[in-house]
Order: C-alpha cells, then sequence, then structure tokens
C-alpha cells in the first residue's frame, strides 16, 4: 500500500508523505544502514558514510539520472531510533535541514520527508529529489 502527499508548509517548504508496506524497523535500517542505503538512495558505491547520533555526520555522493555528481554531506541534529532523524545538510546556498519522520501504522510505517529551504528552485529541486528517493526506498522495500 501506497499513498503520496505533498503538503505545503511555507513557500519554500515541503513535506512529502507515504505510507510503506515494511515495519518501522525495516525503514528506519534501509534509512541509517550504510550499505542499505547506498542501494536505493543513488548513491555512488562507497561514498555512504553516517555516524547516526546527535552531531553525527553522514556524507554521500549522489549520481542524478544525468550521470552528474553531486557530494552531499551534513550532520544530524536529531536522532530517535526508529521514529525521528533531524538532518542539516550544505547547498550551494548555505544550508537546510531535513526531517524524516516514522510512524507505525500496523502493517506499514507512515514516513514524513520535510525540508524547509531557501528558495523557491531550491524547494522544487529538493522536493522532486526527495520524491525520487521515497519512489526509491518504496521500490527496495518491496525488493526486501
Amino acid at each position: 500500500m501506497e499513498q503520496k502527499e505533498m503538503m505545503t508548509m511555507s513557500d519554500f517548504s515541503y513535506r512529502l508523505t507515504r505510507t510503506l508496506d515494511a515495519p518501522v524497523a525495516a525503514v528506519w535500517q534501509a534509512w541509517t544502514d550504510e550499505k542499505q542505503y547506498e542501494q536505493w538512495s543513488y548513491s555512488a558505491p562507497g561514498s555512504v558514510h553516517q555516524d547516526v547520533r546527535p552531531g553525527g555526520a553522514w556524507t554521500t555522493t549522489v549520481v542524478d539520472p544525468a550521470g552528474n555528481r553531486h557530494d552531499i554531506k551534513g550532520s544530524y541534529l536529531e536522532v530517535e531510533p526508529e521514529r525521528l532523524l533531524v538532518m542539516d545538510m550544505a547547498t550551494p546556498t548555505g544550508s537546510t535541514v531535513m526531517k524524516l519522520e516514522l510512524t507505525d501504522k500496523g502493517a506499514g510505517t507512515e514516513a514524513v520527508l520535510s525540508q524547509d529551504c531557501a528558495s523557491a528552485e531550491e524547494r522544487d529541486m529538493a522536493e522532486q529529489g526527495s520524491t525520487m528517493l521515497l519512489d526509491s526506498l518504496t521500490a527496495f522495500l518491496a525488493a526486501s
């Protein structure tokens, strides 16, 4: 069962909601285990490094559909296992904060991904990238 929804929080923010056919523990592992994250996140092989704790750093090199490589890095601001990840990340215009909230829905997990951005262009690009991530995560979990 998959559900998509977009709710605008402000002019330069987005919020995406998915109901995933996987338990919270599996979704959490997919997002926080380096080897699993690399498999579905469009990351270049060997580029994912995660220190999943408040203040811990994370890095990845994302390869977009055109083959362009984008180095992304940040840190974890809040970590509540199987419930919440709040991450900052460096962007060309400064930094931004992304939040992943997980809710156990019995047979599945509701995942809410939101981000505040500095401009409409940044928001649109980030929302498109996050939609691709959630699509890929959904496929990864279905195949697991």
